[in-house]
């Protein structure tokens, strides 16, 4: 019984800030997990600029609503779910990812959520739990599933480390250098052929 956890941003969908960044001009919008470790200390950074910039959810969904699956992603997942039971498992928010989940044929997604008002402003984001990729290979792993992960970002490290196996996916220089524990790939079907012979 084995159970894939998979990132997703960077991993099946392109970084959606990043977009967001290059849609509105902000460069300093286009710092991710890839290069700020601490996630809150990047989400208090993301909130001050949308503040600053009078920025909604609305502005981020308009962008959201022009991106697409990164290309071999649906393909790569759909047949991985012939074989695997795969849960996604994403700092991202449900806000951010629903348009993405219906293009995917709704997988299962954990993830977090926004605080918002009522005029849309983006006032804080909640988490579902603190480090909850690992928490969630914990848990799958005391049902007696054997879990592979794969993803592309400091965030997902810990996930990777709990995992029966782990690997890294489309990432920077800086992490697979700090990890290189982990088998890296660019390719759907290496990182397929990854879980298949573990």
């Amino acid at each position: 019984m084995k159970v894939v956890c998979l990132d997703l941003e960077g991993v099946l969908i392109p970084e959606i800030w990043i977009d967001f960044a290059k849609k509105t001009g902000i460069d300093a919008l286009m710092a991710t997990t890839r290069d700020i470790p601490d996630y809150d200390v990047l989400m208090k950074q993301r909130l001050r600029l949308l503040d600053e910039n009078q920025l909604t959810i609305d502005d981020i969904q308009a962008v959201i609503a022009t991106m697409q699956p990164l290309e071999g992603a649906k393909h790569f997942l759909d047949e991985l779910r012939e074989q695997y039971q795969v849960i996604i498992l994403s700092d991202t928010f449900y806000e951010f990812a629903a348009p993405f989940m219906v293009q995917f044929g709704q997988p299962t997604l954990f993830c977090h959520k926004l605080a918002l008002s009522e005029s849309g402003r983006v006032e804080d984001y909640i988490l579902r739990q603190v480090d909850p990729k690992r928490h969630a290979v914990m848990a799958f792993k005391q049902l007696n599933f054997t879990v592979y992960a794969a993803g592309d970002s400091y965030n997902d490290t810990s996930m990777l480390t709990e995992a029966d196996a782990g690997f890294l996916f489309r990432s920077p220089e800086n992490v697979i250098n700090e990890f290189p524990q982990f088998p890296h790939t660019t390719e759907y079907n290496v990182l397929r052929s990854y879980f298949d012979s573990v």
